[in-house]
């Protein structure tokens, strides 16, 4: 599933949002400050950042405009408790693709999240292919002709990144960047064996393998 960065200095709000979104299938970061979400951001690449407006060290309008100054474009929800038609126009303005106020119901910051991220460049509506293998975003299912494919949640992230991104190489570090979280001990390893064990799932037997190794350089995944 996708990679988000939530920046949020509520502790309890963070928690919320986070364990509703893990219970998504979503891969999240947290950032408690606005100096941390620019350590983050500059470091690890997202598939779309949750940001506050309020927060210590730098609020969440100067994190998006740094963010987007450096080139950074990943959607970018705005979540704050600000209501008034100027601050929603200065969020807008800043960098911030939608702008959900507080209190609100997780269904909807779903909702949300789900549109943000089909405006993706990368996405062309719910359903992701690749050969013979299908991948519904929305209901977080994969088919290989037709028939589902029990796999775990790190094998979908990692399946549905390189989906995403069809024919680029990665490298094991910028694997490990895209799909982990932040705070994992995974190393190279995890990464090659996480490979191994997709192959063992969504290729056919006697067929090319979707994941191709390329030597010295990383993995990349498309129709043979």
């Amino acid at each position: 599933m996708a990679k988000i960065l939530l920046i949020e200095d509520d502790l309890v709000t963070a928690s919320m949002v986070k364990d509703w979104l893990e219970g998504e299938r979503y891969t999240i970061d947290e950032a408690h400050s606005g100096a941390e979400a620019i350590t983050f951001l500059k470091t690890y690449q997202y598939d779309l950042v949750i940001v506050d407006w309020m927060l210590p060290e730098g609020n969440g309008v100067e994190v998006m405009k740094t963010y987007r100054s450096g080139g950074g474009s990943a959607p970018i929800l705005m979540l704050t408790g600000k209501r008034a038609i100027i601050e929603k126009e200065a969020g807008l303005d800043a960098g911030a693709d939608d702008y959900l106020t507080k209190p609100f119901d997780m269904r909807e910051l779903s909702a949300r999240i789900r549109a943000l991220l089909r405006r993706a460049p990368s996405v062309r509506g719910s359903v992701l292919e690749c050969g013979n293998i299908a991948l519904d975003t929305t209901s977080c299912s994969v088919t290989r002709d037709g028939k589902n494919l029990k796999l775990l949640p790190t094998e979908y992230s990692l399946l549905e990144f390189l989906m995403r991104n069809q024919g680029t190489v990665f490298s094991t570090a910028a694997l490990l960047e895209h799909v982990w979280k932040a705070d994992s001990e995974a190393t190279d390893i995890a990464v090659r064996t996480y490979i191994t064990r997709l192959r063992k799932k969504i290729d056919t037997d006697g067929a090319p393998s979707l994941i191709t190794t390329v030597h010295g350089l990383g993995y990349k995944l498309e129709a043979q």
